[in-house]
């Protein structure tokens, strides 16, 4: 009744008074400003909500299955299981090989590999008899400087023991806050040593380089293992040390590279070609977009690219461009692996991430790589032997490479 007296009230208001005040023009003029705008609004945008609302709409059911789940069945519920099992469905639906949801583990893994860097202490591990052996150590970071040494074997973190724990449980152990203590016991030959270390921030070198001294010049060799986000600056270090040193050629190994993050790759790739070069190209809802060079850099030595059934991704967008552009190069090994989608990564607030496909890329002059591959213009096959120790002298498409730039 208190609704309707006032509304009356209002309208008996204008009825019975032909002429306004100017505050009540002022407040008409705001009212029409305001529903203008809201009229505008709905108008411009409008329609291309509509399909996010029924999406919304669509998500009550799931919703409302994972609350009936929660209160009523019989037994205990993991919650945040529950919902990654969800998000998982999701993703799966998408029937695409290339976009899945990783757990925190996995997670973890996945951003080290593309940050190019991780809070740790800078060994590397394998599971052998029940315990973890260090395996590798990065140069100048913690653990190399406490003294820490291949071959340790490792008996507890900050006291806890670490028998029969795989090595990814071993990471967590170590794992945490930046500038944090871990304590390492480790089993030296008959010795049990400790050592105490503050976690730092460990970069992954990705990129590796030297030199073969021949005959008829020097060759450059570069090993790109995965473009992360600091492989550009890597490269370029790497590179302009090798060029110091003379080289009258250059080996760049793509082998097993699995790809990565395409900023660094188009970085990379315009060290070697002039700003009018297409790179390679972005196709995404059926509009096609060229990548160019980014600077005016050229080099005019003669160049091998190593590739193999393992080399993926954005490792084959380096050697499809070379293979397009070059002047003087060979690409020698075997066909590649032949993945031409582009996938974005999101974290959660879980601690997991999830990734998908958003695009896909063709070579410089359009020709999709997806499921195909590259072929190498130098087939060679690796010598079986090479697998059993890795040894240099056994790698037969490393000599092929050598003796083409003799």
């Amino acid at each position: 009744m208190k609704k309707k007296k006032i509304r009356n009230q209002f309208l008996n208001h204008f009825e019975n008074d032909s002429t306004f005040s100017l505050f009540e023009v002022i407040v008409l003029i705001l009212i029409s400003v305001v529903f203008g705008v809201i009229i505008g609004y709905l108008l411009t945008y409008g329609n291309s909500n509509l399909r996010r609302v029924r999406s919304n709409s669509n998500l009550g059911e799931v919703v409302n299955t994972y609350n009936s789940i929660i209160d009523n069945y019989y037994d205990e519920v993991d919650e945040k299981k529950l919902s990654d099992a969800a998000i998982k469905g999701m993703i799966s639906s998408l029937e695409d090989p290339y976009s899945s949801f990783l757990d925190e583990s996995m997670s973890g893994d996945f951003n080290k590999s593309v940050d190019g860097e991780y809070v740790g202490i800078g060994i590397a591990i394998y599971f052998e008899e029940e315990y973890n052996h260090v395996s590798s150590i990065t140069k100048n970071s913690p653990a190399s400087q406490a003294g820490i040494q291949e071959g340790d074997i490792i008996l507890s973190v900050n006291e806890k023991d670490c028998k029969g724990l795989y090595p990814n449980q071993l990471y967590e152990l170590i794992s945490g806050s930046l500038g944090g203590t871990v304590t390492l016991e480790v089993l030296r030959g008959e010795e049990k040593l400790s050592f105490v270390m503050k976690r730092d921030v460990i970069e992954i070198q990705s990129v590796t380089g030297k030199v073969f001294s021949e005959e008829d010049g020097k060759i450059g060799y570069i090993k790109i293992d995965v473009i992360s986000s600091n492989s550009y600056e890597q490269f370029s270090k790497v590179l302009k040390r090798l060029e110091k040193k003379e080289i009258d050629s250059l080996i760049l190994d793509l082998r097993d590279n699995p790809g990565g993050q395409l900023d660094q790759t188009r970085k990379i790739l315009s060290m070697f070609f002039p700003k009018k070069t297409i790179l390679y190209r972005i196709e995404k809802s059926g509009s096609i977009h060229k990548i160019y060079s980014l600077n005016q850099e050229t080099r005019d030595y003669p160049i091998v690219v190593l590739v193999n059934g393992n080399t993926a991704s954005s490792a084959e967008v380096i050697a499809s461009c070379f293979q397009e552009n070059y002047k003087e190069v060979h690409l020698v090994g075997t066909k590649t692996y032949g993945k031409g989608n582009v996938q974005k990564s999101i974290s959660l607030r879980s601690g997991s991430s999830i990734k998908f496909t958003v695009e896909s890329w063709l070579t410089s002059k359009g020709v999709q790589v997806n499921g195909k591959g590259i072929t190498p213009d130098i087939e060679e096959e690796q010598d079986p032997v090479y697998y059993v120790e890795y040894l240099e002298k056994d790698d037969s498409q490393l000599h092929k490479a050598i003796s083409l730039l003799k």
